[in-house]
């Protein structure tokens, strides 16, 4: 991903390293060790999340509720490569300490799909994409599928029939937003596991990823790694 700090931090391991060289001189010496707070943490950062729809990805993103960062979602309507120029675009028109490209696979070309995530990856942006489309994050959250099997458009169908319990449903055909309600229940704890359905999300979707080795995201079927940028978002909460 795109980080501002990343100078930051590599000062920080070397303030780390030089620290605890004084430590050790200190003990050789007997002295009492003082610990040090690390200076260089950037408070605060500023996150830009560029993502392919419209709506339904920036209507999700923007009901985290962060207090120690901001987080600028975006839906602009382009997709892999020309999602990832847009958000070099972006990023040189204002500072950001972070920048993630949210895209699907979708029927767009393979070729496409896996260059933008290379991209992505040579700008130090975060990527979170979804093969087949991003409703799959949103299955994760109630059930571990795996693999191929379901066309996204079955998603809503699969993702209503979870929906339906509390009284909430969801529309990818129609406005494709996120409802209050819906990020409610997708935040919400599960009645069997007790725990919270978006840590879930994030151990079934990692565990699926890192059971597939990479070469060829295109035909990784299912998959996400939405994951990735909500571990991040959470840890701003």
């Amino acid at each position: 991903m795109k980080m501002k700090n990343k100078k930051a931090a590599q000062d920080a391991a070397r303030e780390q390293h030089k620290q605890r060289q004084l430590e050790a001189k200190a003990r050789r010496r007997g002295e009492p060790i003082l610990s040090r707070k690390d200076p260089h943490k950037v408070p605060n950062p500023t996150i830009l999340i560029v993502c392919e729809g419209k709506n339904t990805e920036p209507s999700y993103f923007h009901q985290f509720r962060l207090s120690s960062a901001t987080i600028k979602p975006v839906g602009e309507g382009y997709n892999t490569v020309s999602l990832v120029n847009r958000a070099t675009q972006l990023s040189k028109e204002k500072e950001y300490d972070q920048v993630w490209c949210v895209f699907d696979k979708d029927d767009f070309d393979a070729n496409d799909f896996n260059n933008a995530i290379d991209m992505a990856d040579a700008q130090n942006f975060g990527v979170a994409y979804s093969n087949q489309a991003f409703e799959y994050w949103f299955i994760l959250h109630f059930e571990d599928h795996q693999g191929a099997g379901m066309h996204r458009d079955e998603y809503d169908k699969k993702i209503n029939s979870h929906l339906s319990f509390f009284g909430a449903s969801y529309s990818g055909k129609g406005d494709k937003k996120v409802s209050s309600k819906m990020f409610e229940i997708l935040d919400g704890k599960d009645d069997q596991t007790h725990k919270e359905r978006k840590i879930l999300a994030i151990e079934r979707a990692k565990r699926n990823y890192n059971l597939l080795d990479h070469q060829s995201p295109a035909i990784e079927e299912s998959s996400t790694t939405v994951f990735k940028l909500v571990e991040e978002l959470l840890k701003y909460l």
